[in-house]
């Protein structure tokens, strides 16, 4: 019998009667003094249960009078499923990189902990949860939590915010008055989508690349979700655009077992060829993201069309051949 269907069982004995003894939940459940020690702690402690020992029943019962203070008891269920393992792992990952020790670890803290005690429910306790199952993070960007602070605060307050921003592709640093819309989560990095009012058009802003933050005290521009999807979410990648154009791959028989369980954009297509390879239909609006994708599978992907992205891949692939020939 594991932990959890042990404490499963104490429940159940508990909340049928008013009070069961120590020598009825070990004989009940098959354990030792120890052993049940250690199921009552783990109900106190992580589940938060009103378990106490009543000196004048002689027994074991939940505490029902009075007003509860703190979190409330809940038993959860046997096991996580994949998806909430990974959910719950992908929060706890998040939170951590906010800097814990920073000007949100007040907010965060109780968070983690919460966090922690749910992964603990299951059949092990978290540090083994946590051992066993890891996230990577690879690519990923510093960047300055005040800065992150301000965008979020402006973000729901609905407030403008004057940047300082830095566009790594021209090098060039430019102030801007912006309208934030959402925080993205993309590829283990933060993008704010917001309107320019510089540029007069919707833009996707990597937060690390945000030198300075401030908020106005004035009311942002709202723009429809449906145009905020058209704009930043139509295309590959996080380069906005409503040109829409698309990209046909297709990869070899080898690569083809990967790349068809991949997701490369929620409107994709795909289709598995007679000779077992792979034909991916992906849209963009530019094409740099999606090019850096594409060199990474080498001769496994094959640019169909358009013509304009096939000389593109082709040009970077003879640049790059050049630099590794000197």
């Amino acid at each position: 019998m594991s932990a959890m269907e042990r404490i499963y069982q104490i429940d159940q004995m508990l909340g049928n009667r008013a009070f069961v003894t120590r020598s009825e939940l070990e004989e009940r459940l098959g354990i030792s003094w120890a052993t049940l020690k250690r199921d009552i702690a783990y109900m106190r402690d992580r589940l938060h249960a009103p378990l106490i020992f009543d000196r004048n029943l002689g027994g074991y019962r939940f505490e029902k009078a009075g007003q509860r203070i703190g979190p409330q008891y809940e038993l959860p269920g046997l096991w996580f499923s994949a998806e909430e393992i990974h959910a719950l792992l992908t929060m706890q990952h998040l939170l951590s990189n906010l800097d814990t020790g920073g000007l949100l670890g007040p907010q965060i803290q109780p968070l983690l902990a919460r966090l922690t005690g749910l992964l603990g429910t299951a059949d092990n306790p978290a540090e083994e949860v946590q051992r066993r199952i890891r996230i990577q993070t690879v690519g990923a960007r510093e960047f300055h939590l005040d800065h992150f602070q301000a965008v979020g605060s402006a973000l729901l307050r609905r407030k403008r915010l004057v940047i300082r921003y830095h566009a790594r592709g021209t090098d060039e640093v430019t102030e801007r008055e912006v309208s934030p819309q959402r925080l993205n989560h993309y590829r283990d990095n933060w993008y704010l989508d917001a309107w320019c009012h510089l540029r007069d058009g919707l833009r996707a802003f990597s937060v690390d690349a945000i030198e300075h933050a401030e908020i106005l005290d004035k009311k942002a521009k709202d723009v429809a979700n449906k145009r905020l999807d058209e704009m930043l979410g139509s295309g590959y990648g996080v380069f906005s655009g409503d040109q829409i154009t698309w990209a046909v791959l297709r990869f070899t028989p080898e690569r083809a077992r990967w790349v068809a369980s991949e997701r490369w954009h929620r409107n994709q297509k795909g289709k598995t060829l007679e000779d077992g390879s792979y034909e991916l239909q992906v849209p963009y609006a530019d094409d740099r993201e999606l090019i850096m994708d594409i060199m990474k599978y080498g001769s496994d992907c094959e640019v169909i069309a358009p013509e304009a992205l096939k000389d593109r891949v082709a040009a970077e692939f003879e640049s790059g051949l050049a630099r590794y020939r000197k």
